[in-house]
């Protein structure tokens, strides 16, 4: 059994609550959310809310300026798993899970809206969660690389006209 080893990224501040399913390998041994290099999420939120008054890209390369990225664009990160069995990163492996008691960002951000990066968030969403908060996630494609049907443009087009709502 596994244990979520990564803290809730929020403030009261916060608008929109990402939430995927458990920290890969990658993310538990760097210690922060999608730290696998091919994962998108990254590539993808800079994207959406890098500053487009300049040509230059925002680079998020340690894990203070992703915190301050996340909590300057009003964004919480965390997972629905807090412990579970899993077989590296492999989400379909997934089992004996208890879930992360989202309360403890609900009562303090306002948050407007859920988002589950992929189809195996938004299951373990409308299993764990749901039944609890009564508050419904809206599923956007995973950031994952393990996700090669989605290029990076059609991702970043998806996410960009949810998030941007």
């Amino acid at each position: 059994m596994l244990t979520h080893p990564i803290e809730p990224i929020y403030n009261k501040n916060s608008k929109i609550l990402i939430l995927g399913s458990f920290p890969s390998v990658k993310s538990r041994e760097e210690g922060f959310f999608y730290g696998h290099p091919q994962n998108r999420f990254w590539k993808v939120l800079s994207e959406i809310f890098g500053n487009h008054l300049s040509n230059e890209k925002i680079k998020l390369s340690t894990i203070e300026e992703k915190k301050q990225f996340l909590l300057e664009n009003n964004i919480a990160v965390w997972d629905v798993i807090k412990s579970c069995d899993i077989e590296g990163s492999s989400d379909s492996s997934i089992k004996n899970v208890v879930p992360n008691d989202l309360s403890i960002i609900l009562e303090v951000a306002n948050i407007e809206k859920i988002i589950v990066n992929g189809k195996k968030a938004e299951q373990l969403y409308k299993k764990y969660i749901y039944p609890q908060i009564n508050i419904e996630a809206i599923c956007l494609p995973s950031t994952s690389p393990a996700n090669a049907a989605w290029n990076f443009n059609r991702l970043l087009d998806t996410w960009r006209n949810e998030l941007e709502k």
